[in-house]
Order: C-alpha cells, then sequence, then structure tokens
C-alpha cells in the first residue's frame, strides 16, 4: 500500500511574513500561467483560487497550465488531480507545497 504524499499545512502568518518574495513569486507565475489579472484589492494569500469563493474564476483548464507551469518552473510535477486540488486551495497552501517539493 503506497503512502499518498502530504500537502503540507499552510504557513503561519509569520513565516508568510518572512517570505514575502516568494509567495510573490508563486502569485506572478500563477497569473501568468492563467492569463489573468491581479482582481480589485489584490489577492491576499489565504484567498480561495478556484470555486465559488474565488475572485479569479479559474476553471479545469486554468489548473492543468497551472500544473505545467509548476512542473517548468519547480521541477514538480503534480499527476494525482487530488493533490493538485488541495495545493492549488490558496497561495499559502500552494507555496508551502512548492517549497516541500521543489527540486
Amino acid at each position: 500500500m503506497s503512502a499518498t504524499p502530504e500537502i503540507p499545512a499552510p504557513m503561519t502568518s509569520s513565516a508568510a511574513a518572512l517570505d514575502l518574495a516568494f509567495l510573490q513569486e508563486i502569485k506572478s507565475m500563477l497569473l501568468e500561467a492563467v492569463d489573468a489579472s491581479e482582481p480589485p484589492g489584490g489577492l491576499s494569500a489565504d484567498e480561495a483560487l478556484f470555486g465559488p469563493d474565488s475572485r479569479l474564476d479559474l476553471d479545469s483548464l486554468d489548473g492543468l497550465q497551472l500544473s505545467v507551469a509548476i512542473q517548468k518552473r519547480y521541477g514538480i510535477r503534480m499527476a494525482d488531480s487530488k493533490d493538485l486540488r488541495r495545493a492549488l486551495t490558496s497561495l499559502t497552501v500552494l507555496a508551502s507545497y512548492i517549497a516541500v517539493h521543489k527540486k
């Protein structure tokens, strides 16, 4: 029985504050990959990226484009759609996932 890779817990606000440059890098990569502009008022680190609460209005094709961008930029292949969905919860969760898994 193989273990499913775990999504790391989101960074605490103090950890996120220490790594604002990395969060900005992730945000820029995300917006570029899905060809979107930052919503009015900005995109907060804990804001939903997908679903009814998301202001970005992303769909499954955007998720695929993000997966490809993450693989190209960070060398992380996210083949499991459940892992991808969990990692794309918010910028904070995505940054934590990439920080743990990047090559």
